[in-house]
């Protein structure tokens, strides 16, 4: 065998080991517009560029055939090469986004690396006491009634660690669905800046423009903008449209 003929199969056994890796982000921990907006792009980048391209890369280097300990040096490779896909996932996997947390006129991406394991411990609801494994929720965060809390929240704030980081302010998103109707706004400034998008959006969430509003989204790389039904609501689409 060639060093060209190893390094393609090796090339084929990566690209097909990276794309059952995206295919796992992106229906699992990072659906649809979020990929972007959580910044997917860029750790996918990283994970193709160690694992479907350097391995490769050192076999068309090393490789000739009937060379003493060609065994090893192969295995050796594929060792490194399995360890920096399973840094590369592991950090893809503390990146993921896990919670959609409305917050007074909007709703904040939250990734799991953004909530303090301590903060975990602090919450009542045990439905909060535990990061989600698949998908991201949609959730909503109410400032605390105490004094003292409200203090602290404060402070922390000037620090960069608003409401949305705090699960033990977290209730069901439900609860909150009057106050997010009430600072929903009208389709009209996302129709001036991205008409086509919008259509999209509202066909696959089966709406008229009548029946949606939206709050804006704010991202980690990218914002946008999450339809909801009018009357119930329901968070129906995210678009990745300037809401601002």
């Amino acid at each position: 065998m060639s060093r060209w003929r190893a390094s393609g199969i090796h090339l084929l056994l990566s690209a097909a080991i990276a794309a059952a890796v995206l295919a796992f982000m992106l229906s699992v921990w990072y659906p649809g517009p979020l990929f972007e907006a959580a910044g997917g792009s860029r750790l996918i980048f990283i994970l193709v560029a160690v694992d479907v391209t350097l391995g490769p890369l050192i076999t068309l280097i090393i490789f000739k055939a009937a060379k003493p300990g060609l065994k090893f040096d192969l295995a050796v490779i594929a060792t490194l090469q399995l360890a920096a896909l399973a840094y590369g996932m592991h950090t893809v996997y503390l990146a993921r986004p896990v919670y959609l947390v409305f917050t007074k006129d909007r709703f904040d991406l939250v990734s799991a690396k953004d909530l303090d394991p301590e903060d975990l411990g602090k919450t009542k609801r045990p439905e909060f006491d535990h990061l989600p494994l698949g998908r991201p929720r949609y959730v909503a965060a109410v400032a605390p009634e105490d004094r003292d809390a409200r203090q602290k929240l404060l402070m922390d704030s000037l620090q960069g660690k608003d409401l949305q980081m705090y699960p033990q302010y977290y209730v069901p998103y439900e609860q909150e669905i009057p106050n997010a109707l009430a600072r929903a706004q009208p389709l009209a400034l996302l129709l001036r800046r991205d008409a086509e998008r919008l259509q999209r959006g509202l066909k696959s969430a089966g709406r008229s423009q009548e029946a949606v509003k939206f709050l804006p989204l704010r991202g980690k790389d990218a914002d946008g903008a999450v339809l909801l039904d009018a009357r119930t609501g329901a968070p129906l689409e995210i678009v990745l449209i300037d809401p601002w």
